[in-house]
């Protein structure tokens, strides 16, 4: 979905300061590569991942080219299970935390994250031949790049990172997407994202309209959805994107989303 939010983003998008806070894998962040942005996710791992990449990705490489020679099924569900063991998992340092879950992004089916209602991470070994785990050159250049301009890493609840936003920033909002169905592998922690929380999601959308922050969100095109943000201070826009995973067929391959804008042009 790059190239449709990049048309909805303003023209001159490099003065902004940018927002994400949900940030996931960070397409559209590394794409930008702005030089002022506050990112954030309320996954306390993948918060911690981003900052070993940051402070210490020497050490974290270091890490991961032994866990390259341990793709096997049953090192998968080994590794996989170590949050089971709370007590023994807190004694890994930060960078094996960190190392850990590059190594089960990179060999999980289809690179999914999700966990069960206990928090744990649940997704099938992968069955991948020969995959890349250890991507050092792309780690460094993350690393210089989140050390060379100001970025700012947040692990906290999605109103408050943007809490500090202006006029001079710019909100995209990826959020787990509205499933009513429930069936589109959104458990990414184990309090979910429900509708509540996509009420308040629309409402702080609203807050920042008020304070004059412009901000994009991407969702699903649901009725439900379209409901909550019909009213004059949102554009929703139709657009087509690819998704391999579903446990429904009828959700995987072409479906139709929507990005929503809280300004006018």
């Amino acid at each position: 979905m790059l190239e449709d939010i990049k048309k909805c983003l303003p023209e001159d998008i490099n003065n902004y300061t940018y927002y994400e806070p949900f940030i996931g894998a960070g397409a559209l962040f590394f794409e930008l590569q702005l030089e002022n942005a506050l990112i954030n996710d309320f996954n306390e791992q993948l918060i911690l991942t981003y900052n070993m990449i940051k402070e210490n990705v020497d050490e974290l490489i270091i890490v991961l080219k032994e866990y390259q020679k341990m793709n096997t099924e049953e090192n998968y569900y080994k590794i996989r299970n170590m949050d089971r063991d709370l007590e023994n998992f807190n004694t890994l340092t930060n960078i094996e935390k960190a190392a850990r879950l590059i190594f089960l992004n990179k060999t999980c089916f289809n690179g999914l994250y999700r966990v069960n209602s206990q928090g744990f991470f649940n997704v099938p070994y992968g069955k991948y031949k020969n995959p890349s785990i250890c991507e050092d050159a792309v780690l460094r250049q993350i690393s210089d790049y989140l050390n060379s301009n100001k970025i700012i890493i947040m692990n906290s609840d999605f109103e408050l990172a943007v809490s500090t936003a202006d006029r001079k920033s710019f909100v995209y909002f990826d959020p787990p997407y509205h499933s009513p169905d429930k069936t589109n592998f959104t458990g990414y922690q184990a309090s979910g994202f429900d509708e509540h929380e996509q009420e308040r999601l629309r409402d702080v959308m609203v807050n920042m309209k008020n304070r004059g922050v412009k901000c994009l969100l991407s969702n699903s095109d649901t009725e439900y959805i379209r409901k909550l943000y019909n009213n004059d201070f949102f554009e929703i826009i139709s657009v087509q994107a690819k998704r391999a995973i579903n446990s429904d067929s009828a959700g995987r391959g072409v479906v139709n989303e929507v990005l929503i804008k809280n300004w006018k042009d």
